[in-house]
């Protein structure tokens, strides 16, 4: 965060100081006092599980010279007393980065969509670091607290800001985006993730129409020109459009699109076309569909001011996927455990086991361990029976399906054609591992994809012996 003292905070944030109005504050600002280190601000604030006000002397104890309440607290340090302390998160976010933006210099993306998100924002940090100090989020820091707390990251000499906005409900981007409203604006689809919290598809393509509704003449708004829901948000801005087209529909010179396309366990590679110039690119993230992504995240960085052979170098560069993101680890087993179970939707549930198809074809079994697709309401039966008859479709070799939610796909497998003993349902991961264990041999590729809460991130790991 830029240099501030705690009297300019308390006027930021509209709150009533306790304390010395002098001192500087010149550390981070942390919602969890476990992440506290010296200097840093630490703002309480009530949660669904416990109260941040419980742990405002440890975080002083830790090193916080400063604490942002909603109560009056008897501390060693200043105390400034608000209504709320995620209003106050939001005011000092919003603060920092015009003050930053004001003096020059910072430039600021913004990224949604209903898949891709985290491999975009990553890309983006890769490909805009080679050309300056870039502030982007850790993990999936994408909602309304993590939003504003990867804002306040920024120092005065930050030159470029990444934002990954997510949503459960319409009006949340729109909220965040005034925060700080994007120089460039990326929407990469609009898919059916959290779809049962969000009532249907349009409400999905709404919400994600929100990032480029506000964005003045002089901003960009990279676009997805291969899927219609995206395309249409383009009579919904003022920005300059530019499309990226994945799959080349309606694709002309100045689109950003893609050609020869080829992925193995080290990465996916394709040729990159634009403006009548072709260049070869390749990323360490495996699955065509992030040739998407890499082509969303070049166009961005381009229109940001960075020279494209560059970012091209740069994301070559990328270190090795998020924990439990296409993550490949190779097992001392002999077999290879692809974990991506952080988080699942019909759309990236399907690219998964695509990409594990194109991988083992003619050269291992391809073993899919699957759990349930979370968010879908009701929409779920038919979601979860789909996927099952695409592993039969595909010819996955094995299929184990863990959990009671997500059994359809295991019954959707065995309906599906000549499956005998191919598809297998358990109820937990621990049976999973049982089961995996008795089954897998040398040069097995193990696809392992839920979502987040069906657990089977851990059961990757344990098939990887991954601590």
């Amino acid at each position: 965060m830029i240099r501030l003292r705690t009297a300019e905070i308390a006027a930021i944030v509209g709150g009533t100081l306790h304390g010395d109005g002098a001192r500087l504050v010149t550390g981070e600002v942390q919602t969890d006092s476990r992440r506290v280190g010296d200097g840093d601000v630490f703002i309480a604030m009530p949660g669904e599980v416990t109260d941040g006000h419980r742990f405002a002397a440890a975080a002083v104890t830790a090193g916080a010279s400063l604490v942002i309440a909603e109560q009056p607290l008897e501390l060693d340090v200043p105390v400034i007393v608000v209504p709320r302390g995620l209003d106050a998160l939001w005011s000092l976010a919003r603060e920092v980065v015009a003050r930053v933006r004001a003096a020059g210099g910072l430039r600021i993306v913004s990224v949604t969509g209903s898949n891709g998100k985290t491999t975009t924002k990553n890309l983006l940090r890769a490909a805009l670091s080679a050309a300056g100090a870039t502030v982007a989020p850790v993990g999936s820091f994408n909602n309304h607290v993590g939003t504003p707390m990867t804002m306040l990251r920024v120092t005065s000499d930050t030159r470029y800001l990444v934002l990954e906005l997510g949503a459960d409900a319409e009006g949340e981007i729109a909220a965040m985006t005034t925060l700080a409203v994007p120089d460039v604006a990326i929407v990469l689809k609009v898919g059916t993730a959290h779809i049962g919290e969000f009532g249907g598809q349009a409400a999905i393509a709404r919400a994600k129409s929100e990032l480029v509704q506000p964005l003045p003449t002089d901003a960009v708004a990279v676009l997805n020109r291969d899927d219609p829901l995206v395309a249409a948000m383009a009579a919904q801005t003022q920005a300059r459009i530019v499309w990226f087209a994945p799959d080349g529909i309606g694709a002309d010179p100045a689109t950003w699109s893609a050609g020869r396309r080829s992925i193995d366990l080290a990465g996916t590679a394709f040729t990159l076309r634009h403006d009548g110039q072709e260049r070869q690119v390749r990323v360490p993230i495996i699955g065509e569909h992030h040739v998407a992504n890499a082509l969303a995240a070049l166009a961005a960085t381009v229109e940001l001011g960075v020279d494209l052979d560059t970012a091209i170098a740069a994301i070559a560069e990328l270190p090795e996927a998020e924990r439990w993101r296409m993550e490949v680890l190779p097992a001392p087993g002999g077999w290879t455990v692809i974990n991506d179970a952080y988080n699942a939707s019909p759309e990236s549930m399907a690219a998964a086991l695509r990409t594990l198809a194109e991988l083992t074809r003619g050269r291992s079994r391809a073993i899919a361990v699957l759990g349930e697709m979370a968010e879908l309401g009701d929409w779920a039966l038919e979601a979860h029976d789909r996927i099952g008859r695409q592993v039969v479709r595909l010819n996955v070799d094995r299929l184990l399906v863990v959990g009671v939610r997500a059994r359809a796909m295991h019954l959707a497998a065995v309906q599906e054609g000549s499956w005998g003993g191919e598809s297998i349902h358990v109820d937990t991961p621990d049976e999973a591992y049982d089961v995996l264990r008795g089954l897998l041999e040398p040069g097995d590729v193990v696809l392992v994809k839920s979502s987040n809460s069906a657990g089977l991130r851990l059961l990757g790991d344990r098939l990887a012996d991954r601590p």
